[in-house]
């Protein structure tokens, strides 16, 4: 999808990466994550501890709700932590089912799931936060309240977004332009 491509994102640079249906964004960002087997070249990251990736379909392991918002670590957090981070994400009606084990990706709808994710983001505290479509099922008001909070709680957090709204660009410094045509990035200062 992409080739002879070369760039450097230095920390605290957010970078939006944008581009057509198919350009291979997401791709781009399974290729970093190392999920995606077609790669040649080579992609130097920090440490993996220090990185989290939010797809637009976050994974939602079997068990309790207080599991799924822990996954992928185990960070141990009071009720009253863990509440306040609902709370922060728009999910605090979910409060009193933190023990309730369920299949929560079908429980709960997309836009609770993207929320969700956002918690996790919160509670792992990664230097690194890789987003791909990861707001898409929200409305733009909770979107932007998702990327404010992102800012003011996680200010030392580089972040790494895919997506297509315009009202991203306020939370990036740049964004990564892919074009489809010649298989090329273009990178521009916001």
């Amino acid at each position: 999808l992409l080739k002879s491509i070369s760039f450097n994102l230095m920390p605290g640079t957010n970078i939006l990466v944008k581009g057509v249906s198919g350009s291979g964004k997401s791709t781009l960002l399974r290729a970093i994550a190392g999920i995606w087997p077609y790669v040649e070249g080579k992609i130097n990251l920090p440490e993996t501890k220090d990185l989290m990736f939010i797809p637009q379909r976050p994974y939602i392991p079997l068990g309790t709700l207080r599991d799924a918002l822990h996954y992928p670590g185990n960070k141990n957090l009071s009720d009253e932590e863990t509440i306040e981070y609902l709370e922060l994400c728009h999910i605090g009606y979910l409060k009193d089912k933190l023990d309730i084990v369920a299949d929560w990706s079908h429980v709960l709808s997309i836009g609770e799931q993207q929320r969700l994710a956002f918690c996790r983001a919160h509670i792992q505290k990664p230097l690194w936060l890789f987003l791909d479509e990861a707001t898409s099922a929200l409305d733009e008001e909770t979107e932007e309240a998702m990327y404010q909070l992102l800012h003011s709680k996680l200010n030392g957090t580089t972040l790494v977004s895919v997506g297509h709204r315009s009202t991203l660009n306020a939370f990036h410094n740049c964004v990564l332009r892919i074009n489809k045509e010649d298989k090329s990035v273009t990178v521009e200062n916001i």
